[in-house]
């Protein structure tokens, strides 16, 4: 890794204009490109502090060797400047969009002699008209029913070539999908007229040519031509059915698409529905990963940047309106470009309220969906599993196979209501029927260090039981850990115990526990760094186990430690290892977080009257509204308390009695509106 310094620019030779700059590694290649309104102060905060930069940027300078810049002469050529050279240098350090291939396109050849309406997938190419995408049955569905109005050439350029040497046309020639232009039935510019309908019809000119059928068909009947109506009325059926299968979701008169983004730390899902004559005329997704630290505002950006600018089909296709989650970095900038590109004038906004903005809300849905839908997919590809499992076990030094993984996480809100989780994979997969919550209280409340001690000290003694329970013992216990009191019990946590207290016998005609935790794992992944793994470790030293492998992973720099240990592993950021680490952990968080919200908001909604027998949820609520509040309530005589409805002279007394016994601490419990969730006066 190259040091920042050996490289860096004097400030005095850096302009101070607006201009786009590159790093280059070692060997030349360009691996990160931006633009900047003040060169000299933008590349200047990369080499100010290099330490404290963030965890992707820092990466980048150090893998550099060299940096350059062009000046150019405002912000908006630096806009355009930027966008040709991540096209053109694909940085590595740059964020890409990856566009999803899995629906295939309608796709219409202009570019050939004879365009051509077919079916595609994959790159796309110069010179050819898309639309879509959709699913596979509606595709071709859609397909064979234009052709039979706009009968465009569809075989392949071995078919169109064996037609032209025979001078007879395929079986779509013969049964009116195809005009026929290898056999001259059409001039050339005659069938390209006949697709360019077809994809006007497509991109939302439906109604014209729908129009312009009805005209021609009731001239038919006035001419008494009724065979040629009704193959009109035919072909206005067939438009009819393409054009009502998109609902209309906006006003009729709106072009527009709708962007939306959902992200985690790593990867970003964009979705984008493309509105037409106020129909959903196509969808598209990408799924990028965020391997340089950019905010909402730039992945937008750079989002509108690779979509609008990609090639000339696409910028013909620029609709009036750009709906997006937030207002873009650069925006006037790059409302500016993508007017240039339109022809005319484009509006880039943020829908705050109304129909655009619940279309937006249901496209952001997409995007959850497919981020979850790309990291399972990921997570369940056997192979990347297995490679994970490996790069991890070298990474680490391990010498066992990874067969079973456990993940720790607490979580807290001030030291209030904490609580811990324990998730389980094995083989690489979630082992949720094997999740399990702990609530923590006590001293080892009081940190996170002492909690996570606390609950691996817990999970591994019913470890150590459970391994008792199910394997008849004699003799002593080995293991001070597996003391029992007095009475049988196990000794709860934090309590120091004495060597030399023998088991008790264990008694066929009993039936054996269910053992939760009999199964220990390969490796212990506490989140957290250095002082979470330590105390990880002596909990499990304090056992006396030595065969379970504990392993931390912080998450600011993504660094794994070690127990004991004074510098972290580094695992390269495209190693499966690191993303299998990151994905427990996540989900760790995820559980823990849940249960933490489930505990805090039970707590939330406690009552001094909660506690009295026979008095539920409605007459509850029937003597707060009655009385106003806990304090009259508690004032109240047995009688007074009967004049709330639904309260007998035995529940009233009940009540008087449990309010009697609780006046003393009445202070910390305070009393709850059921209906409002208002604090009441105590």
């Amino acid at each position: 890794m190259a040091d920042p310094a050996s490289y860096r620019p004097q400030t005095g030779e850096i302009p101070t204009t607006p201009g786009v700059y590159r790093f280059r590694d070692p060997h030349g290649r360009v691996i990160y490109v931006g633009k900047a309104k003040n060169l000299r102060s933008r590349l200047n905060s990369y080499f100010a502090n290099p330490a404290g930069l963030l965890p992707k940027t820092h990466a980048m300078v150090h893998a550099a060797s060299s940096v350059e810049w062009t000046v150019v002469g405002s912000e908006l050529e630096s806009l355009q400047l930027e966008y040709t050279w991540i096209k053109e240098f694909k940085p590595r350090f740059n964020v890409v969009f990856r566009d999803d291939k899995t629906y295939p396109y309608l796709a219409v050849t202009m570019g050939e002699k004879f365009p051509r309406v077919q079916v595609m997938r994959g790159e796309r190419k110069k010179g050819t008209r898309y639309f879509g995408p959709y699913t596979a049955g509606a595709i071709r569905e859609t397909m064979d029913t234009l052709l039979r109005v706009f009968p465009v050439r569809s075989c392949s350029a071995g078919v169109l070539k064996r037609a032209q040497a025979s001078g007879r046309p395929c079986l779509l020639g013969y049964i009116d999908k195809c005009s026929a232009p290898c056999v001259g039935r059409v001039t050339p510019e005659a069938h390209r007229e006949l697709a360019e309908d077809f994809c006007s019809f497509m991109g939302g000119e439906a109604k014209r040519f729908i129009t312009r059928l009805e005209k021609e068909m009731s001239a038919a009947v006035a001419e008494l031509d009724y065979e040629s109506a009704a193959r009109l009325r035919d072909d206005i059926i067939a438009l009819r059915k393409v054009f009502e299968r998109n609902a209309v979701v906006l006003a009729e008169d709106t072009d527009a698409d709708v962007f939306a983004l959902h992200d985690d730390e790593l990867e970003a899902s964009v979705q984008v529905f493309h509105v037409r004559g106020g129909r959903v005329r196509g969808q598209r997704g990408w799924v990028v990963e965020k391997v340089e630290d950019a905010t909402t505002p730039e992945l937008i950006e750079h989002l509108l940047q690779q979509v609008y600018g990609e090639d000339s089909e696409v910028q013909g296709r620029i609709p009036r309106e750009v709906l997006v989650p937030e207002t873009p970095s650069n925006h006037a900038e790059l409302t500016e470009w993508l007017g240039g590109l339109r022809g005319a004038k484009v509006d880039i906004r943020v829908p705050q309220r109304g129909d655009k903005a619940a279309l937006m809300s249901t496209v952001r849905e997409n995007a959850e969906q497919a981020l979850k839908l790309h990291k399972t997919r990921r997570a369940g590809d056997i192979t990347v599993r297995s490679l994970a499992l490996q790069e991890l076990q070298e990474a680490l030094e391990l010498t066992v196979p990874l067969m079973r993984i456990e993940c720790y996480d607490i979580s807290h809100v001030q030291g209030t209501n904490v609580v811990a989780s324990m998730v389980v994979v094995e083989d690489g997969l979630p082992k949720k029927s094997e999740y399990r919550k702990f609530s923590i209280t006590g001293a080892a409340a009081t940190d996170d260090t002492a909690a996570m001690h606390d609950v691996l000290t817990r999970r591994f003694r019913h470890y150590l039981q459970d391994k008792v329970a199910q394997v008849p013992v004699s003799g002593e216990i080995v293991n001070p850990a597996l003391a029992t009191a007095g009475n049988g019990t196990a000794v709860g946590s934090g309590t120091a115990v004495g060597s030399g207290t023998e088991a008790p016998p264990s008694d066929p005609s009993l039936p054996t526990p269910k053992a939760k935790f009999a199964y220990p794992p390969n490796l212990v992944v506490v989140d957290g760094g250095q002082p979470q793994v330590n105390a990880a470790a002596r909990a499990l030293a304090d056992l006396g186990i030595d065969d379970v492998y504990v392993v931390g992973l912080a998450k600011r720099l993504e660094e794994v430690w070690l127990p004991n240990s004074d510098f972290p592993v580094i695992l390269p950021r495209t190693s499966q290892g690191l993303y299998l680490l990151q994905r427990i952990r996540d989900e760790a968080h995820r559980f823990a977080i849940t249960f933490h919200r489930q505990k805090r908001g039970k707590a939330m909604t406690v009552s001094a009257l909660d506690g009295v027998p026979g008095l539920g949820e409605a007459k509850r609520k029937a003597l707060v509204a009655h009385f106003g509040s806990l304090k009259k309530i508690r004032a109240a005589t047995a009688d007074e308390l009967t004049s709330a409805k639904g309260i007998g002279p035995a529940l009233a007394a009940a009540v008087v009695q449990h309010l009697g016994s609780t006046a003393d601490n009445s202070e910390a419990v305070p009393a709850i509106n059921m209906t409002t969730g208002e604090i009441l006066e105590s």
